[in-house]
């Protein structure tokens, strides 16, 4: 036998007897046995020295813990914790909503960027009911050049007996937008139990024009008009029905004056009405259901505001959707879709101007009745860096009487619309294509234009862009206008807040490229161009009562500036800019002196 080997062991032996011996007194005064002094002397094994391992390996959930490397020391330092019998069971704690007021931390109520009973940071009373109050200042200041027709009575100034006059207008819009949510639940990983809200919108608004009878029937009104409204917005309940597994998948259903849209990107309705909705998801969020009535309500005018003073309209929308996350791939959403729209306004109605709004004043003038189904597929997600939306429509369905034949007539229309995008480091080009079909025969049995129910598309540059922004009326093919505000479509309505869809209008196509540069992470500029035609001129021929419109709109450019300074959504200022390079069709329609322009300055302030 080796002695020094014999003499070794034995050492060791004494060492190991005489750490176990001290080590519960270290632990009692707070202190440890480095586990790699142990490794070292050869009391536990050493690990395999890693040369890739650079930091302490966090154990699998399900996987024993791995050894540490020799060097690392269990929390030397560490105490061990009071014994129970002498501080009692527990030591009681304020709830957790307000932990820090007992620390010492308070900020005053007006802070939105702290913890604020106002933004429901904490409960408002009891243990889980909250309040949140939201405040908006939405300020617009937009001069705009669009064609404007001379009224019977025309103006004083030279040269205004004529079918257009100046084109000049300006428009100055205040809007205060005031929100009260009242909601009960621990909203950590469920909806609310139960939730009520409001809100209201205080409009006034201001436009100046060149031309008596541009904005009111009456001349001696003048060429300028200010108004003030008061609108509600939302106002419902919504109740959470059940728990259906342990992921928190809901059925939930709202009552109530409630917004709602039926697609990403807002093609076929998109509006706060008063209606009933169930809704809710399975299997961990991977469907989303929605099922939903809505009747639809009166609207300003001028500001397009909810009107409760007149009675809701006798137009009904029923809508059935379902999402299913990651398909056909992953990171892409589908939808299906079917709506029906049902209306039975067979009376005049004319808006606070002065102007009929129903029925619109283009072909017989006659009041009409439709019954019209819309079944569509929508996709919104990334394959790989490509960024797409997609939409389509086909309607179908029947209207009573037709537009411009005393007959009843079929409804058969369609719409197609892509958006497609991609990242380069701070830049993002997009691609956009839309088509609607138009209508080739104003006088057969079959309507075969596209009209969406109530559209506010985000497409193709939105609102930047002039033709989706303004309003071109039709001059001399009555109280209609080509494209509505804020919409896509060319299909003659007399307003889009109070007129019926009509499936007698020239329809549409566009292709269009645009770019997002993020200069710093506050700002941001958008532009675009889009190159716009009719689908078919026909029906326009038989309102002109003329036999040569062309097909190409034109060519819109339009550019953005959006400035976020506080790195949030509470303030935002966005200037941006637009004109409409007319093509054939425009100047068929309205000659080549119109100047077709838009300069937009907007302040969101929110609280």
């Amino acid at each position: 036998m080796r002695t020094g080997h014999f003499r070794r062991n034995a050492l060791t032996s004494a060492l190991a007897a005489t750490l176990a011996l001290i080590a519960p007194a270290l632990h009692a005064q707070g202190g440890s046995v480095s586990i790699g002094w142990l490794q070292l002397i050869g009391l536990i094994p050493a690990p395999a020295y890693d040369p890739y391992e650079s930091q302490i390996p966090r154990r699998r959930p399900g996987h024993p813990p791995e050894a540490l490397p020799m060097w690392v020391e269990q929390n030397p330092d560490a105490l061990n914790p009071a014994p129970v019998d002498q501080v009692g069971n527990f030591v009681p704690v304020p709830d957790r909503w307000r932990i820090m007021e007992s620390l010492g931390v308070n900020t005053p109520w007006y802070d939105p960027y702290n913890q604020n009973v106002l933004k429901g940071d904490k409960p408002m009373f009891g243990d889980s009911w909250f309040f949140s109050m939201t405040g908006i200042s939405d300020t617009l200041l937009e001069p705009r050049g669009i064609p404007t027709p001379v009224g019977p009575q025309s103006g004083p100034d030279a040269g205004s007996n004529d079918v257009l006059g100046n084109t000049d207008q300006l428009i100055f819009a205040q809007t205060a937008i005031t929100s009260f949510l009242l909601y009960e639940g621990d909203t950590s990983f469920k909806p609310p139990d139960i939730e009520f809200k409001a809100t209201l919108a205080f409009n006034y608004n201001r436009v100046r024009t060149e031309e008596v009878r541009a904005l009111q029937v009456d001349p001696t009104y003048g060429r300028t008009r200010d108004d003030g409204f008061v609108g509600v917005q939302e106002l419902f309940v919504t109740k959470d029905l059940r728990t259906v597994s342990a992921r928190y998948d809901v059925d939930e259903v709202r009552v109530g004056i409630q917004p709602f849209s039926s697609d990403f990107r807002g093609f076929l309705f998109q509006d706060n009405q008063l209606g009933v909705r169930f809704f809710g998801n399975r299997d961990n969020n991977y469907w989303q259901y929605n099922l939903a009535w809505f009747r639809r309500l009166e609207k300003d005018i001028n500001s397009g505001l909810n009107d409760l003073s007149k009675g809701p309209r006798k137009d009904d929308v029923f809508l059935a959707s379902l999402y299913r996350q990651d398909f056909p791939f992953t990171g892409f959403v589908s939808q299906a879709i079917f709506a029906y729209n049902r209306n039975r306004e067979d009376s005049s109605f004319y808006d606070s101007n002065g102007f009929i709004q129903r029925p619109a004043a283009i072909g017989r003038e006659f009041p009409r009745t439709y019954d019209v189904g819309y079944l569509g597929y929508n996709g919104d997600g990334h394959f790989g860096r490509l960024n797409l939306t997609v939409s389509a429509y086909a309607v179908v369905g029947k209207q009573k009487p037709g537009v411009f034949v005393a007959q009843d007539t079929d409804v058969r229309a369609g719409f197609l619309a892509a958006e497609a995008s991609m990242d380069f480091d701070w830049i993002r080009l997009r691609g956009s294509l839309a088509w609607a079909s138009g209508d080739d025969d104003a006088y057969d049995d079959r309507s075969t234009g596209y009209d969406a129910i109530f559209e506010n598309p985000i497409f193709a540059g939105a609102d930047t862009s002039y033709w989706i922004r303004q309003n071109l009326p039709l001059i001399g093919g009555g109280g209609v206008a080509l494209a509505g505000r804020n919409g896509l479509l060319a299909n003659l309505h007399s307003s889009k807040e109070q007129g019926q869809s009509n499936f007698d209008n020239p329809g549409l196509q566009l292709i269009g490229i645009g770019a997002d540069f993020d200069v710093t992470p506050q700002s941001r500029i958008s532009t675009n161009i889009n190159e716009l035609w009719f689908d078919d001129t026909e029906i326009l021929k038989v309102a002109r009562a003329t036999a040569d419109v062309g097909r190409n709109i034109g060519t819109d450019l339009s550019v953005a500036w959006t400035w976020r300074p506080q790195d949030t959504q509470n303030i935002i200022l966005r200037l941006s800019a637009a004109t409409l390079l007319p093509g054939q069709a425009l100047k068929d329609l309205y000659g080549t002196d119109t100047r077709y322009y838009t300069v937009l300055g907007n302040m969101i302030f929110t609280y």
